[in-house]
């Protein structure tokens, strides 16, 4: 089942770069074997986090403190593109990603995040753009909040931001729900519908 999400305030950092496929997310032969469940959160990233001799990439920002501990990406266009691997959501939940805010996700990807109890959600790029801007103006140190109750982001800077889920998606990570079990809830219905 999917971690519930209701409040989320945490560190966010900004990944501005556009078209970021779900192999950069994780390559495919860190999903090969049997169990590689709980072992992906060090490999995501791994192309942008690490140089040739497997030590950390110091330019990239996920190496960096505050932003190692970050719970939110702030993302470029198409985030999440290419494969519909699963793998990229699981290794970005294992490495402690909550929600993503970006202007656009690859489809896939986005039902996936759902799946898994993360949080995507979809603004006008102006507003990724801001909520960027206002991260790196605080170096980090500014917390993002998420309320998806009330369907709210609310920047560093204290300016809060609309958005928009479908209901069902919405319920699903209210309560913890995969969409099983949210259409299990409906069983008394589906069994008169049956009969």
């Amino acid at each position: 089942m999917p971690k519930q999400f209701n409040k989320l305030t945490a560190i966010a950092s900004p990944i501005m770069r556009g078209n970021i496929d779900t192999d950069v997310i994780i390559r495919i032969e860190r999903l090969v074997g049997n169990s590689v469940r709980g072992t992906l959160g060090k490999w995501a990233f791994g192309s942008l986090r690490y140089l040739p001799d497997v030590s950390e990439n110091p330019d990239f920002i996920l190496n960096r403190e505050p932003y190692r501990r970050a719970e939110i990406l702030v993302t470029g266009p198409n985030f999440g593109c290419g494969s519909s691997r699963e793998g990229a959501v699981w290794a970005l939940q294992e490495m402690g990603i909550r929600a993503i805010i970006g202007s656009g996700f690859g489809d896939i990807f986005f039902a996936n995040c759902f799946q898994n109890g993360i949080l995507p959600i979809v603004v006008d790029k102006k507003i990724v753009d801001a909520l960027a801007a206002d991260i790196e103006a605080t170096q980090g140190a500014g917390r993002v909040g998420i309320d998806l109750e009330a369907q709210t982001i609310v920047s560093p800077s204290g300016r809060q931001h609309a958005f928009e889920i479908d209901p069902r998606r919405r319920e699903g990570l209210l309560l913890g729900l995969d969409e099983v079990a949210l259409t299990l809830q409906r069983d008394n219905e589906i069994r008169a519908f049956q009969s």
